[in-house]
């Protein structure tokens, strides 16, 4: 599954933790979004997970006929992996940065849903890579309001933030 070299998408990369979360909104998230995914005859890329939201968008996008890669780090295998066989293709890696390379490379645009520090690490990335100018791929991040969340504010004393911008509701600006 090599990523398009034209504007139109045809590998999404879906980020999301192996938890479910306490709110069953997240649920319904990914459920839409697998919708729109298999509406659109769009293929999966995924962090490799068996678990939670991942495995819950995974399952329901290899169902619905799309092709599925899940791209796991060999340590993290034991931690988010059933023993059944895994969900479509499985891209095995030894880190977690060729992890994120793989997506970048598979991928034609990412979607953040609600997850854990792994997941946020890969928007952090994908981010600055964006505002780095080595990749011109959309990105979608909704965050969801928790009262465990700390907000981090990235602006400098005078107001003129190296992270201002980069990152809001609707994805890079």
């Amino acid at each position: 599954m090599a990523a398009s070299s034209s504007k139109q998408f045809k590998n999404i990369c879906v980020l999301s933790g192996f938890h479910y979360g306490k709110y069953k909104e997240f649920v319904q998230a990914a459920v839409d979004l697998v919708r729109v995914i298999a509406e659109r005859k769009l293929h999966l890329v995924y962090g490799g997970g068996e678990r939670g939201l991942s495995r819950l968008v995974s399952e329901a996008v290899f169902t619905r006929g799309s092709q599925v890669l899940g791209i796991i780090p060999k340590p993290m295998k034991p931690l988010v992996c059933m023993s059944g066989p895994p969900i479509g293709e499985e891209l095995v890696v030894s880190s977690m940065q060729e992890r994120i390379s793989e997506m970048m490379n598979h991928a034609d645009a990412f979607i953040f849903l609600p997850g854990d520090l792994a997941t946020f690490e890969a928007l952090i990335t994908f981010a600055s890579w964006a505002h780095l100018n080595i990749h011109k791929k959309p990105i979608v991040y909704t965050p969801e309001p928790d009262p465990q969340t700390v907000a981090l504010n990235w602006l400098t004393n005078d107001g003129n933030g190296w992270g201002e911008g980069i990152v809001d509701n609707c994805g890079m600006s």
